[in-house]
């Protein structure tokens, strides 16, 4: 009987040691096994069970099958993730030409590359199989039911390593980086100077909070230097000519902001700085002749640190206040700034004065939202996923320098400066464009604070106040207030507080925008509720849907039909305003009313649009319905022949229908046209999404063509299905006026030649502002509207 190799000896020749029945033998040989394997601690404990009683071959056969299991535990290819051991075996004849007792005989099973992508393809979906995955996947791969189970064993094992290394890389970093700021605080420790005469003190004559400040004065100090020797590299200066004072600290000038100790930073004599270098070229601002310039970008960044820890405090305490800061309207609906109120507390963190012509506009909101606090701040500190949250709202964002990236590994202290155009769904209403810093602060456990606060009176001193002065917008200390509760929901506290141009904004809208619903607290949160229902929907396993039999969709169909909804509303929402995220060329037309505005742009590589000549038009109009009441009739199917010509004055029939939240008036919809006209309507769909919150509502739809649907609908990528969105933006009533009201914009985009060199005509033009003013004449009439 062969024992798979253990009980082998190099040095045993002789015959007699080839039968292992007799007890001599055994023990010698047990002997060997027990020495040549408990060397591993993973077979040790097989062994040490097994090997109580050794007298007996049935106990041998023990041990056999106990290093059967552990030598496929632990085999190298078991290891890796993607082989597995065959179990050795105890049952094979001895070579009798072999003067040694037992021969080492190992065979392995590798597992082909099909069965390993296989395996790994379940093991992403899945780590934790159950017996009856298991015995399929066995079934399916032509395997032994237990290699699948000791497969997915190591391979568990495996990621759980990689983890462990990693995590301990980090934390390696994370130490080392502690012990040098240790070292360096001894350092400082060591020679304490005095804040007035510059001379030693004793650590008891300086305040703690002082005492960090010359820590952080001094490590200012060593990044100078080597700033200066890296400029007097690159202008051609040793080091010796630029000596470690070259940059002179000078502490207790005014710096002019907010009435606080500044400090100017003095070039040596003849250093002059070339803008052409390479060394001021990977600075975050460009520099233009001297050293100063440096120095200013330094300064910069401590006065954008003072304005963000005032614009903090500031955020907190209106949050926290309610009268008579706040002043509850007659209603209890909402809340309104008391100015008197907000001057006395707040003068000392104002942004400068209030611009010629400019209003202001302030609100307050509470909500409960289904997101941690964790998962808020990293959404607002993350510009692309700041915007798909609030997609629209935000037009366009960016970072344009982020001066602080958190401490400790988190977003606590994370201080950027940003710029964004906001928008309202309305062509009557101009885009926002604002320059501001975003600043992240932790307050306690689970509470955290994101405060946005205008640069601009930091940025004129920077001589950039020309490129800012065309500004229609500027936010003063606004953001939110974010609390964790139970159950993964978070009490968030919204402050918007802003002053705007109110001249540019139509008087049909400046109602609205004065009241705060436009680009107010209420709208922030009710999208953010509305948006974290629809992502926690997306992320289940199961997406709700309407029971509708003739198209049953998968859940991966699902979510690519959701993701071609959310795409078709943003490029809906970049058509109805002139945002720049998108080049629209605004057409002036002597015979188009006023109120409507035509844009064109040309189409040459975006797959996800026809290509060609496109032509978008919008316009607002007043409607004395509530906005429930107009939503649930534009949306509604069965009315859809009341306005909409691709009807053909017949009712749509509903195919398929997702929700997104729990208002099922939340969906995504796939229509189909009960009459068609021609041959190319019937190879037609209707995509349509619907949404509705306190804020707003809107309907989007577009057609999409049959196959491209299905293949969708299937679980494709959506991204190359073309697609041109139109449809209808709902808005609430403003301020002063009645609830029966509403504002309608009416928004369509047409392909008006498949040729993108093609020039557009006064016909199309023509044709497209016909369209939506027989649409809004078709649905005043059907809501039996006085004009």
């Amino acid at each position: 009987m062969n024992f798979g190799g253990f009980l082998h000896h190099d040095d045993d020749k002789s015959s007699g040691g080839e039968t292992v029945g007799g007890g001599n033998h055994f023990s010698s040989a047990a002997d060997g096994l027990v020495k040549s394997v408990f060397s591993s601690p993973r077979l040790s404990l097989g062994l040490q069970t097994n090997g109580e009683n050794n007298g007996g071959g049935g106990e041998v056969g023990r041990i056999g099958e106990s290093l059967e299991v552990s030598v496929s535990r632990t085999s190298p290819e078991s290891r890796s993730g993607s082989d597995n051991a065959e179990a050795l075996s105890g049952d094979d004849d001895v070579d009798a030409s072999d003067h040694r007792p037992f021969k080492k005989k190992k065979r392995y099973h590798r597992h082909t590359p099909q069965q390993i992508h296989e395996l790994e393809s379940v093991f992403k979906e899945c780590p934790h199989p159950d017996e009856k995955q298991r015995l399929d996947l066995s079934h399916r791969l032509n395997l032994d039911s237990r290699q699948v189970k000791f497969w997915f064993q190591n391979r568990r094992t495996q990621m759980k390593t990689q983890i462990e290394r990693h995590e301990n890389a980090l934390l390696r970093q994370e130490n080392d980086k502690l012990r040098a700021e240790n070292m360096s605080v001894r350092e400082a420790m060591r020679n304490p100077m005095c804040g007035h005469c510059g001379g030693s003190a004793v650590l008891a004559e300086i305040s703690l909070e002082e005492h960090h400040l010359r820590i952080e004065n001094s490590r200012l100090k060593d990044e100078l230097d080597r700033i200066c020797a890296l400029a007097g590299k690159f202008i051609n200066r040793s080091d010796d000519q630029l000596p470690n004072s070259a940059l002179r600290l000078v502490v207790g000038s005014k710096n002019g902001y907010g009435g606080g100790d500044g400090f100017t930073l003095v070039p040596p004599p003849g250093f002059e700085m070339s803008s052409s270098s390479p060394f001021f070229s990977g600075l975050a601002a460009p520099v233009n002749r001297s050293g100063t310039d440096v120095a200013t970008r330094l300064q910069q960044k401590s006065l954008y640190m003072e304005l963000a820890l005032s614009a903090m405090e500031e955020l907190v305490e209106m949050a926290q206040t309610s009268e008579p800061l706040w002043i509850p309207s007659s209603k209890g609906k909402r809340e309104s700034l008391n100015r008197e109120e907000y001057d006395k507390k707040f003068s000392s963190c104002s942004v400068g004065p209030k611009p010629d012509g400019f209003v202001s506009e302030a609100s307050k909101e509470v909500g409960m939202v289904i997101i941690n606090s964790l998962a808020l701040v990293e959404t607002l500190m993350d510009s692309e996923r700041w915007a798909e949250m609030f997609p629209c709202m935000i037009a366009r964002n960016s970072t344009t320098e982020i001066i602080s990236n958190g401490m400790g590994g988190t977003r606590n202290g994370a201080l950027h400066l940003m710029q964004a155009e906001l928008q309202l769904l309305s062509p009557l209403v101009p885009v926002r464009q604002v320059n501001f810093l975003r600043f992240c602060k932790q307050h306690a456990e689970g509470v955290w604070a994101v405060v946005d606060v205008s640069d601009d009176k930091i940025s004129d001193r920077g001589g950039s106040a020309s490129g800012r002065s065309s500004l229609s917008c500027r936010r003063l200390p606004s953001g939110c207030l974010v609390q964790d509760m139970p159950n993964g929901y978070s009490k968030i506290t919204w402050i918007d507080h802003s002053e705007y141009d109110e001249t540019k904004i139509h008087h049909l809208y400046r109602p609205l925008v004065s009241s705060g619903l436009a680009f107010g607290s209420k709208r922030w949160i009710s999208t953010l509720q509305r948006q974290c229902e629809s992502l926690t929907i997306l992320m289940s396993s199961t997406i709700p849907n309407r029971n509708i039999k003739p198209t049953p969709i998968s859940s991966t169909g699902k979510k690519s039909m959701l993701k071609l909804a959310q795409r078709m509303t943003e490029n809906f929402c970049r058509g109805v305003c002139a945002s720049s995220s998108q080049k629209w060329s605004r057409l002036e037309v002597g015979n188009i009313d006023e109120d409507v505005r035509i844009m064109t742009r040309k189409n040459e590589d975006d797959s996800g649009e026809p290509p060609g000549i496109l032509l978008s038009a919008a316009t607002s109009v007043w409607v004395p319905v509530s906005p429930r009441r107009l939503f649930d009739f534009l949306r509604d199917e069965l009315l859809r022949s009341d306005w909409d010509i691709l009807s053909n004055g017949g009712p749509m029939q509903e195919i398929a229908n997702i929700f997104k939240g729990q208002d099922h008036s939340n969906s995504v919809s796939l229509l189909r046209s009960t009459q068609a006209m021609n041959a190319n309507q019937s190879c037609m769909l209707i995509l349509q999404e619907t949404s509705i919150d306190a804020s707003g509502a809107f309907v989007v739809y577009a057609p999409v063509d049959i196959p491209a649907m299905h293949s969708v609908m299937n679980g494709a990528d959506s991204a190359y299905v073309a697609l041109l969105p139109s449809g209808f933006a709902i808005l609430p009533n403003g301020q002063g006026m009645p609830e029966n009201e509403s504002l309608l914009t009416v928004a369509f985009q047409i392909l008006v030649n498949s040729l993108p060199t093609a020039k557009l005509n006064v016909e199309s033009i023509e044709t497209v502002n016909n369209l939506i003013s027989c649409t809004v004449h078709k649905i005043r009439a059907a809501l039996r509207c006085d004009k």
